[in-house]
């Protein structure tokens, strides 16, 4: 019997920090390569795009992002996997639609038309005799209004069409009770289907308000269609170059998939598989099976749902015993600092602009060192600049 390759977790920590560009002798060339050598980076949190190339690319200008996602449209915003918001170059984005873009579209409508039917007001303006006719209506609105104009905001799309202006009522008689409009969630479901794409933002680096456009009209051409079988296959093919080895647990959670999804790629997929830290077996390509050499420990802070902290379910290996300190009981991993590939600490910004460090372990006088200079870098790069986090993690609210 042949045992099976072993890749042990200093490994898998050494071919993150050079496979993500944070070691220090392979950095990113530009935004593109940053995105592409993640899959794609995260995005539910404006500033994340930004801090994330921060931290990959030197001398990084916010202006480089901004220019790649509005004006020269390399890279693009898209609800995929897990009905996230990434930033993908347009190859990686064809594949992320035709691998998710279908189930995250049927999730969106699901969630819609069982809130539709569960609206309190049965006999007001807020009942809705059939969901899904509404639903349909509001995404006619939308593609005729967007066939005409460049650009609109949702508020403009909700005040050009009736048929977009609906709201769910909920709570009726107790004290959590209100009305949330529905029309932003049409926009998100035809967004994760490629219908519609986040234009022109009107607000700074670090906010978000997007006005809405046509997919085909932001690229200057429609979309290549990718079945979900291939996108499965593409989607998984980058990830094991860039994340692996990694377990099908990995993989189900970070497609947002299934098992059997999953499984039927990495059937088609020249990958093998390697014995991993801890009892877990791992998925490889074939060709990937020499080990990097290791890399100079080195400081970084990087941001919430930065890709890095959110590219593994089952990741022990990086985060150690700090998971409960850095990442909310929803999953979402905060603000965190790292030494010699693994998550020690988190960071803050102090109302003045100071970036502080809050270290979860002992770490030697040098590390303490770089991890100091890294915010004075990072607290001078954002100068008045101050993003809001949107998932802090928990150690933030015991300072």
């Amino acid at each position: 019997m042949t045992s099976r390759p072993h890749i042990d977790d200093a490994e898998r920590r050494t071919r993150l920090m050079r496979r993500h560009r944070l070691a220090a002798e392979n950095p990113a060339g530009g935004v593109v390569d940053a995105a592409d050598a993640m899959v794609g980076l995260h995005a539910t949190t404006p500033s994340t795009v930004y801090l994330s190339a921060w931290a990959r690319i030197p001398d990084f200008d916010p202006d480089d992002m901004t220019a790649a996602l509005y004006t020269d449209r390399v890279l693009v915003k898209q609800l995929a996997m897990r009905r996230t918001l990434f930033v993908f170059s347009r190859p990686t984005l064809a594949d992320a639609i035709g691998a998710v873009g279908p189930r995250v579209t049927a999730s969106e409508r699901t969630n819609m038309l069982r809130d539709l039917r569960r609206s309190d007001s049965p006999d007001g303006p807020d009942h809705y005799d059939d969901p899904d006719g509404w639903i349909d209506k509001a995404r006619a609105a939308v593609l005729d209004e967007l066939g005409t104009e460049p650009a609109l905001t949702s508020t403009q799309l909700r005040e050009r069409r009736s048929e977009l202006d609906g709201y769910i009522v909920h709570g009726a008689g107790t004290k959590w009770a209100g009305r949330a409009p529905m029309g932003p969630r049409v926009l998100n479901m035809m967004s994760a289907a490629g219908e519609i794409v986040r234009g022109p933002n009107a607000a700074g680096w670090h906010l978000s308000r997007p006005s809405w456009v046509l997919m085909s009209r932001w690229l200057g051409a429609p979309l290549e269609p990718v079945d979900p079988a291939q996108g499965h296959r593409a989607m998984i093919d980058r990830w094991l170059r860039a994340f692996g080895p990694g377990t099908e647990t990995d993989l189900v959670w970070w497609l947002g998939s299934t098992k059997t999804a999953v499984r039927a790629a990495l059937a088609d997929l020249d990958v093998v598989t390697v014995d991993l830290d801890g009892g877990r077996v791992g998925y490889v390509h074939a060709d990937d099976l020499d080990p990097d050499h290791p890399v100079e420990p080195c400081a970084l802070l990087l941001p919430e749902l930065d890709p890095t902290t959110m590219g593994h379910k089952e990741r022990d290996f990086y985060v150690g015993d700090h998971a409960a300190h850095v990442f909310d009981t929803n999953g979402n991993g905060g603000q965190t600092a790292w030494w010699d590939g693994r998550i020690v600490g988190g960071w803050s910004q102090n109302p003045d602009g100071a970036v502080e460090v809050h270290l979860l372990e002992k770490l030697p006088a040098s590390a303490r060192r770089a991890l100091g200079e890294r915010a004075d870098e990072l607290a001078t790069w954002l100068g008045e600049v101050r993003p809001k986090p949107g998932y802090p993690a928990p150690f933030m609210r015991k300072r």
